[in-house]
C-alpha cells in the first residue's frame, strides 16, 4: 500500500486428549464442530482458489518486474473472463463484455516492495535503496532473494551478534547501515553468480495459515486484492451472471512507489466507475494508535473510506449494498488522500467516480502481514454484490 505522493493447506489443531468424558464440554467441542462445519459450507473459496492464492503469494512480484506474477494472475483468470489485455509496464486486465459501452473497473495492485543492490563492497558485502516502502528496521537476520539474468542468488541481511555491540552507543538498523552477505568474500565473486547494481532482492517469507483462520505472508499488500478481484470474476462466470456493461478486473502495477500502474491504466481504459481494493491497518495491536490511524479492526469486516477522492454516490451505492446482503463492514476517514489507486483513477481521465473497499490487515510491509480469512470473502462478496447492484448508464455526477 503507497501512502502517499511525498514519499497450503488449510486444517485445525488437533484436540488435546482427556482422560475422562466431561458432558458439559463434550457439548461445547460438538458445538464448535457443528459451526466450523457451518462455515465451510458456506465458504465460498475452493480449494482451487486457496491452491492459486499460495502459489500467488510465494511468488516474487517486486515493483517494475512484476511479469511472473502478473502471468500467474492471468493464467488463474483467463477461464473467467471473455478476453484480456496488458500494457506497456504490466498492468494486466481480464475483461467481461468487452463491446459494451459503459464501463467498470474493480482494481488492486500487484506490485510488492523490494530492495534495489545499491552498492558492492571490495569485501562482497551488498548496500541496498528502497524499492518501495521496505522497512529497515526488520531487515537484519532476514533472508533475502537477489534476482538475477542467472537466476535467484540466496543472501542474508546480515547484523552484528548481541555479544559484541556497546548497549550504550547502540545502533539501530538504518539505510546507512544494513548489509547482505550473500557468501562471498569479494566484489568479484559477488559479480560471477550475476549480481550486480540494481538487481532486486526480496524478502524470502512464505505464506503460512495462523490459528486456522488467519492468512500470513509477505506481500499480502496488495497481491490479496488480486486474488479478491479475480474471485469476483470467478463468481460470476459460475453463478452465470450477465451484466449490463463492460467490467475490467485490472491489476495495476507499480503502486508502491506512487499509484503509477493505476495512472496508466486509468487512462487506457477510460472507465465511468472505479471500484479499488486494497488493504489497511488494523489498529488493535500494541503500539497502534487510534487517533493517529482510526479504530480497525482484523475480523470486523471491509473497511469503507472517506475522503475527497472517493465518490459519495459510488460509497453510498456500496454501503446500500453492504446492510441488503447484511456484510459487515467498518469505516475510516482518509482525509486528504486514500494513499491508493483510488487517488489515481478518481483524478484520472477527467475524473472517475471511485470508490475504495480495504481489507484490514495488521503488520504491513513486513514478512508477517496477517489478514483474516472471513474478511477476505466478506470483500469478496461485497465487491461482488456491489457490481451485480451497478446498472449500465449510471449517471454518478452529483450535479446534473
Amino acid at each position: 500500500m503507497f501512502r502517499g505522493r511525498v514519499s497450503a493447506s488449510f486444517g485445525t489443531c488437533g484436540a488435546i486428549p482427556i482422560s475422562r468424558p466431561i458432558p458439559i464440554m463434550a457439548k461445547k467441542t460438538a458445538a464448535k464442530k457443528a459451526a466450523s462445519k457451518k462455515a465451510t459450507e458456506k465458504t465460498i473459496l475452493t480449494k482451487s482458489s486457496l491452491d492459486f492464492l499460495e502459489r500467488y503469494l510465494n511468488n516474487a512480484s517486486p515493483t517494475g518486474f512484476e511479469s511472473a506474477g502478473q502471468q500467474l494472475w492471468l493464467d488463474y483468470l483467463k477461464p473467467y473472463i471473455d478476453t484480456h489485455f496488458t500494457d506497456n509496464y504490466g498492468t494486466a486486465v481480464g475483461v467481461i463484455n468487452p463491446t459494451a459501452k459503459y464501463k467498470v473497473v474493480i482494481e488492486a495492485h500487484a506490485d510488492e516492495i523490494s530492495w534495489f543492490v545499491h552498492y558492492i563492497t571490495k569485501e562482497g558485502f551488498i548496500y541496498v535503496r528502497r524499492n518501495g516502502g521496505s522497512d529497515h528496521i526488520i531487515a537484519p537476520s532476514k533472508r533475502v532473494n537477489i534476482h538475477t539474468e542467472k537466476g535467484i542468488v540466496k543472501a542474508v541481511f546480515g547484523w552484528p551478534a548481541i555479544h559484541v555491540r556497546n548497549g550504550k552507543t547502540e545502533v539501530t538498523p538504518s539505510l546507512e547501515n544494513i548489509f547482505l552477505d550473500c557468501g562471498c568474500t569479494s566484489k568479484e565473486e559477488v559479480e560471477k553468480l550475476g549480481v550486480h547494481v540494481g538487481c532486486v532482492a526480496v524478502f524470502e517469507d512464505e505464506f503460512m495459515v495462523l490459528n486456522g483462520r488467519n492468512f500470513v505472508g509477505r506481500a499480502l499488500d496488495n497481491r490479496m486484492g488480486g486474488f479478491m478481484i479475480a474471485e469476483v470474476a470467478r463468481l460470476l462466470k459460475e453463478n452465470k451472471v450477465k451484466l449490463p456493461f463492460g467490467l475490467y478486473i485490472t491489476n495495476s502495477v507499480q503502486e508502491e512507489v506512487g499509484l503509477r500502474g493505476a495512472e496508466m491504466i486509468v487512462e487506457r481504459i477510460r472507465p465511468d466507475v472505479a471500484i479499488v481494493t486494497d488493504v489497511t491497518h488494523d489498529t488493535q495491536t500494541p503500539m497502534m494508535n487510534k487517533i493517529q490511524n482510526g479504530d480497525v479492526a482484523c475480523g470486523s469486516g471491509p473497511v469503507l473510506s472517506y475522503a475527497p477522492a472517493v465518490h459519495n454516490n459510488v460509497l453510498k451505492h456500496i454501503v446500500r449494498t453492504a446492510e441488503q446482503e447484511k456484510i459487515p463492514f467498518q469505516r475510516m476517514a482518509a482525509s486528504r488522500a486514500t494513499g491508493t489507486d483510488t487517488d489515481a483513477f478518481a483524478y484520472g481521465a477527467a475524473g472517475v467516480p471511485s470508490a475504495l473497499i480495504s481489507l484490514p490487515l495488521r503488520y504491513m510491509h513486513t514478512t508477517v502481514e496477517i489478514v483474516q480469512r472471513a474478511d477476505v470473502e466478506s470483500v469478496i462478496r461485497l465487491i461482488y454484490a456491489a457490481v451485480k447492484g451497478l446498472k449500465a448508464g449510471t449517471d454518478m455526477r452529483y450535479l446534473k
